[in-house]
């Protein structure tokens, strides 16, 4: 792998921390790939309680989530944008 850019500046920042001079880079791609595979189950985990809780409050049925009458006046007369 050739070390330029971002990479360089990374792997620079690493090795001037004591001990970091030893980090090969398939454990660097280890370690990263499971932080952001994490990351995405914890934002799909997070998007999935919004929408239950969206879909449990349609269910019940809860007040409106917007305007009704705006939403019938952009439905009678279109959607434009301010030019």
């Amino acid at each position: 792998m050739t070390e330029t850019g971002a990479v360089a500046d990374a792997l620079a920042e690493l090795r001037a921390e004591d001990g970091g001079g030893d980090v090969s880079i398939s454990e660097l791609v280890v370690i990263g790939a499971r932080t952001l595979a994490a990351a995405k189950r914890a934002q799909r985990s997070a998007d999935d309680a919004v929408l239950a809780a969206l879909a449990d409050r349609v269910r019940a049925g809860g007040p409106p989530l917007g305007d009704p009458d705006l939403a019938d006046e952009v439905r009678r007369t279109g959607w434009a944008r301010p030019v």
